[in-house]
């Protein structure tokens, strides 16, 4: 009993305020980051997906970024159903034009999508209403801005994503003609979605997609995507949060701050997301992608069950606070009372998720099929993209 009660403190212990994925705010030319390859990446025997969505978030784009927030777990499930599961890594750049709020905010590549999408969160539209945006400093910072791997291998695409043609008579910015060049330089394929049917913006959109080596389609204003509630998104929503408590993170104090960050990213959507938004995100955390945004590394429960630490060779003073001061075999215990707990949340989860996901096959097919939809053609491109990477998607890889 007493170990139980720990136990469940522990997972208490894990909540705090809310942190935000660092976001940079940027007009004209930005400086390059190091391009920054996380370990696991380098090490990896799983082929590497790196995305960016670049965002109007102008006025007009109201429902398309509502949808983005409720679709960005979607499309990590169906770029995580490929026959090898891959390593994924998300990144935003939102933007507008000079004289509103701001230009561009750039949230950089991550694997850890809970941050990523915490950022994304707190996108509002505003602004805009002239017609033209700073596309071409959108573009540009996606390619320059972000640290995108050296990995020839990696899969690396942006989405343009957009009602407006681009400003081409800023006389200091880089018109995306150059941008697209150095895109494709660095293995990066561009695809362009154009919101609405606004004249001008189409013939950009087109010439943009064609210079990226990608596809340009059209979608309605809101975005299109699929969006069915399903009787099973508040129990997969519940369960999300309960193995989200199952995480105890170790190491200095510097990285269990960072990890910190991290659990309040998840607190966030918690509280705020949708239950349909936290069910996909706890189908995309079942599936073999999704373990590296659920866990990511420094984590004691999974490292020490998995043999790859030895809980003696920690020093005390980098556990988990309320580690600190049990004894080793009470430690031993709380470790594999949670290992147990997640492991039996992680079936339920991946068994619900099933059920879920043929209730919407079931649903879609209702209703005539989805093929115009958002979700389709985003996963069209993918499909088509990623297979000349070597990744193969079943004909079922669809989420919604």
């Amino acid at each position: 009993m007493k170990t139980k009660i720990i136990a469940a403190s522990l997972f208490a212990f894990t909540a705090a305020a809310v942190g935000l994925y660092p976001a940079y705010q940027t007009r004209g030319a930005v400086e390059p980051p190091p391009e920054a390859i996380p370990a696991q990446v380098l090490t990896s025997q799983q082929p590497l997906i790196e995305v960016v969505f670049v965002l109007d978030t102008t006025g007009s784009m109201a429902g398309l970024i509502q949808a983005a927030k409720e679709k960005i777990w979607s499309i990590a499930s169906t770029m995580s159903a490929a026959q090898t599961a891959p390593v994924i890594r998300m990144g935003l750049v939102a933007y507008r034009d000079r004289g509103d709020d701001y230009v561009t905010r750039v949230v950089d590549l991550s694997e850890d999508l809970d941050s990523v999408y915490a950022t994304l969160m707190d996108f509002h539209a505003g602004g805009g209403g002239d017609g033209p945006e700073s596309v071409n400093q959108a573009l540009f910072d996606a390619v320059h801005g972000v640290s995108w791997s050296r990995d020839p291998d990696a899969y690396k695409v942006i989405f343009l994503v957009g009602d407006a043609p681009p400003h081409m008579d800023y006389q200091d910015d880089v018109k995306y003609p150059a941008t697209m060049e150095a895109a494709k330089a660095r293995g990066i394929v561009v695809n362009a979605i154009q919101c609405g049917n606004h004249g001008g913006t189409a013939p950009r959109w087109k010439h943009i997609a064609q210079l990226g080596d990608g596809h340009f389609f059209r979608v309605d204003q809101a975005g299109g995507a699929v969006a069915i509630a399903t009787p099973f998104d508040e129990r997969l929503a519940r369960l999300s949060a309960e193995i989200d408590r199952t995480r105890l993170y170790y190491g200095s104090d510097e990285k269990r701050a960072e990890k910190q960050r991290k659990l309040d990213a998840s607190d966030k959507l918690h509280a705020a997301a949708t239950p349909a938004s936290r069910a996909r995100r706890a189908t995309f955390n079942a599936s073999p992608s999704g373990a590296k945004n659920l866990i990511g590394d420094s984590e004691l429960v999974d490292d020490v069950a998995s043999g790859r630490v030895e809980l003696e060779a920690i020093d005390r003073d980098q556990l988990p606070e309320p580690l600190q001061t049990m004894a080793p075999e009470e430690q031993k215990a709380v470790i594999a009372e949670t290992a147990q707990r997640r492991q039996a949340l992680q079936k339920e989860i991946r068994d619900l998720a099933r059920q879920r996901a043929d209730y919407l096959e079931e649903k879609v097919e209702e209703a005539g099929g989805a093929e115009e939809s958002l979700d389709s053609r985003i996963y069209g491109a993918v499909r088509e993209q990623a297979g000349k990477k070597g990744l193969r998607y079943g004909e079922d890889a669809l989420a919604y």
